[in-house]
């Protein structure tokens, strides 16, 4: 692989694949390492800079690999570590890089150390690599406070001696104790491994949750329920002190040329998002805005400003995303009635809980808008990140039937929520066979039959398609991006946006209702056709013009 710049992750395109549905080689209906590896062809013709990988460790699948047997072995259903070795060879081969999940805050219930802990009773060293305290009532039979799981119910689970252990997500992910100094040295060797394996970079899980408050008093959970504090006094979230943990691994990742880099998953007030995106610490922070933006105009440029204000401050660069496998997919949002109650994203999710029926979604709306905001976020400086099958314009699978649902969420909740396999469905790659391409047996969930038109062997021979949309749009990201630069236009309506970018590239998306006049200049990508030389609502164009 050709030398890599250290900072190449700060304008990267970086593709996010759910290694689990993105391609089967052996038939279970399960994707795999190898899976990957056979699809790296596919990867380097859509121009990505590099994958990120959602887990692959050995897991109970509690929540879809997020609960961690082992964070330095690869799960024998999806192959290797050998396996891993290839897959990195090829991809680096093809010039594309590896960014792998890490799940810090909490490990599977059947990780090693925590069996360990159960064995080894009260006040064990075992058991203060995790948060065990004890229960309320004569014989510990309560639980320690009124916490709740964010998948639901008490986020406290006992174990039969008085004590209870503390899980913020399922009960099978314990959280870890971060406290605790082995579990910190331990966490540098798990990076080092992967590093040492040609691993460029990680999305670390829960970036904000690890460092905890439990010291008692406890708040109740009515206090403790409300998050977006700006002081680092919450007891769960974002807590100051979490920015020591990083600065380790930052010494870590700067043992390596390149440095590796990584990506924090921080759920955090947009004013505290850059300190994990510090040079001395990870790097980098998700800017979850522009996934959460409703189709507006004034969503989008609030996001974009946010985005680009809090990451400058500390050199690092932001990060665009519309969607990831955490949230109902793009075109499914973007396509449903507006409702003046509900946020896009909370609207998707009230849709869902009606087997996807009611309201009716536009499908074709849904898709143009998609196309429209792709072409918005790839103009940007900063990092792109797409997740599968976005550069197929899928849906939402809405209707799922209860008894193929895995997500915690739908589990926890008795069937009250849908949770987020619809957005987890194996991939479409063929418009035949028996998962259409995913593998050479069906895949696990179902797929619907409407896929087969937005398979990847249609759409690549599709000029019109939005994979088609997607290949061209990274040609000229390629071509065209010059760094950091960054100008609003602010002339035109105000349901129009328009940056330009250094060169004389100039993006135009139009969320009004209307159609508007280009301005003088080469019309190099349209993600809807022009309507007599105008840009017809809902769509985005590039263009090259005067500097």
């Amino acid at each position: 692989m050709p030398h890599t710049p250290p900072d190449w992750w700060k304008n990267a395109v970086i593709y996010q694949i759910y290694p689990r549905s993105f391609a089967d080689t052996d038939g279970d209906g399960v994707g795999n390492i190898a899976g990957i590896t056979s699809r790296v062809p596919y990867l380097s013709r859509l121009g990505v800079d590099a994958v990120w990988l959602s887990p692959f460790y050995p897991s109970a699948l509690a929540d879809g690999g997020y609960d961690v047997d082992d964070y330095r072995d690869v799960d024998p259903r999806l192959g290797t570590l050998q396996d891993f070795d290839a897959m990195v060879e090829a991809l680096h081969g093809a010039g594309i890089k590896v960014v792998v999940d890490i799940v810090p805050n909490h490990s599977s219930d059947r990780h090693a150390w925590f069996r360990a802990a159960l064995a080894a009773g009260r006040d064990s060293r075992e058991r203060r690599r995790y948060i065990f305290r004890d229960g309320l009532g004569p014989a510990g039979e309560l639980p320690p406070n009124d916490w709740e799981s964010l998948f639901g119910g008490s986020a406290w689970e006992p174990v039969g001696d008085g004590q209870w252990y503390f899980h913020l997500f399922a009960r099978e992910q314990p959280d870890l104790n971060w406290d605790d100094e082995e579990v910190r040295d331990d966490f540098l060797r798990t990076l080092r491994f992967w590093s040492d394996r040609g691993v460029d970079g990680f999305r670390v899980d829960v970036a904000h949750g690890l460092v905890k408050d439990m010291s008692e008093p406890f708040a109740p959970w009515t206090e403790v329920a409300v998050t977006g504090r700006t002081d680092g006094s919450h007891p769960l979230w974002d807590r100051d002190a979490v920015h020591e943990v990083y600065a380790q691994w930052r010494r870590v990742f700067d043992e390596y040329d390149p440095p590796r880099f990584a990506v924090a998953e921080a759920g955090v007030h947009p004013s505290r998002r850059a300190r994990y995106a510090s040079a001395d610490g990870l790097g980098q922070a998700f800017n979850f805005e522009m996934q959460e933006a409703g189709w507006w105009s004034a969503d989008f440029r609030k996001a974009i400003d946010s985005g680009l204000e809090q990451t400058y401050e500390h050199g690092s660069t932001t990060t665009w995303l519309l969607g990831c496998h955490d949230a109902p997919r793009v075109a499914t949002r973007y396509g449903l009635p507006e409702d003046p109650e509900l946020t896009t994203m909370n609207a998707a999710r009230q849709w869902l809980l009606t087997d996807g029926t009611t309201p009716t979604l536009d499908r074709a709306l849904g898709e143009r808008r998609a196309r429209a905001a792709a072409l918005v976020t790839l103009a940007l400086p900063g990092s792109t990140y797409i997740y599968q099958g976005e550069e197929l314009g899928l849906h939402e699978v809405g209707d799922l039937p209860p008894e193929v649902l895995e997500d915690p969420i739908a589990t926890r909740s008795g069937g009250r929520e849908k949770g987020r396999d619809g957005c987890r469905v194996p991939l479409p790659w063929a418009a035949d066979g028996p998962s259409f391409g995913f593998g050479p047996g069906p895949a696990r969930p179902p797929q619907p039959s409407w896929f087969e038109s937005y398979a990847v062997s249609v759409q690549a021979e599709d000029p019109d398609s939005t994979l088609t949309l997607y290949r061209r749009a990274m040609q000229l990201r390629t071509a065209l991006n010059t760094g950091a630069d960054f100008e609003w236009i602010e002339s035109g309506p105000a349901d129009v946006l328009q940056f330009r970018r250094s060169g004389g590239w100039l993006c135009l998306a139009n969320f009004g209702t209307e159609s508007v006049a280009l301005p003088a200049g080469e019309v190099l990508l349209s993600s809807a056709p022009l309507e007599a030389g105008r840009l017809p609502q809902d769509a985005t164009a590039w263009l090259r013009v005067a500097p």
